[in-house]
């Protein structure tokens, strides 16, 4: 077994680069899970991508559940838009933060360690397991992606608000693009949200969606009323066909 020093440790920084046109996008990669989200970050959610690729400098990007800022830095590094991100799991905020750092986005980027959700309050984050980059986090309820109940590896201390007291606050600027991703409770995130996504300046929201769920089939229509159309073209390549997350995937929606 090598020894070495704690200040040898200190300096240990893994880092996984990806290239996009003219620019470098540094990920800090600290375990095997973060390594992994960074190497599958072009073929894990193409559709993510092509989405974002169609962002500009003007926007601003909420990105709900943005775990180690794999998609945050990618938009704000990449398309230099504004981006708020959200994420309560402590290991991931850290993460999160530090990528903001090493690619130098600190005007354009700031990140909140709270959940979204459709309430304001203090509560229980009930984690599904505590790795760097994990996911599958809840907060309120120890609930898993089907909604149905599970037992929790650890309840870290949180506290959620909604996307319209964010708004109403006036200490972020009006999103233009609009990313959730929190591993069952979208709905909730959505009704929290209900203003704002009356107002025509979100263009587009992305959503990570349960096709088995009926209450996530609901938002679909729901986001329909308020004047979205879903990119139906995305679904087929968006939406996982075997596994346990069968039936899962992104669906985007467009301000008509």
């Amino acid at each position: 077994m090598t020894e070495m020093t704690i200040e040898e440790y200190e300096k240990l920084e893994p880092i996984f680069t990806l290239k996009y046109k003219n620019v470098e996008v540094l990920y800090n990669v600290p375990n095997r899970q973060t390594l992994w989200r960074a190497e599958s970050l072009n073929s894990k959610e193409p559709d993510t991508l092509a989405w974002i690729d169609n962002f500009d400098a003007e926007d601003v990007l909420f990105d709900v559940g943005a775990n180690v800022g794999m998609y945050s830095i990618w938009a704000a590094a990449t398309k230099k838009c504004s981006v708020v991100a959200f994420e309560p799991e402590a290991q991931n905020y850290a993460i999160l933060n530090k990528n903001i750092g090493l690619n130098n986005l600190r005007e354009s980027t700031i990140a909140y360690p709270v959940a979204l959700s459709d309430g304001t309050g203090f509560g229980d984050l009930h984690l599904s397991d505590f790795v760097i980059g994990g996911s599958c986090h809840t907060f309120g309820e120890a609930l898993d992606h089907r909604l149905q109940p599970r037992k929790s590896w650890l309840r870290q201390g949180s506290f959620s608000t909604t996307i319209d007291r964010i708004i109403s606050s006036k200490s972020v600027p009006f999103p233009t693009q609009i990313k959730i991703d929190v591993d069952g409770i979208e709905h909730k995130v959505i009704e929290g949200a209900k203003k704002t996504l009356k107002d025509d300046r979100v263009r587009s929201i992305l959503v990570e969606l349960n096709t088995n769920l009926s209450i996530h089939n609901n938002l679909i229509k729901s986001l329909e009323r308020k004047g979205f159309r879903l990119w139906r073209e995305t679904l087929d390549i968006s939406i996982r066909k075997k596994g346990e997350f069968k039936g899962v995937g992104n669906h985007i929606f467009q301000r008509t």
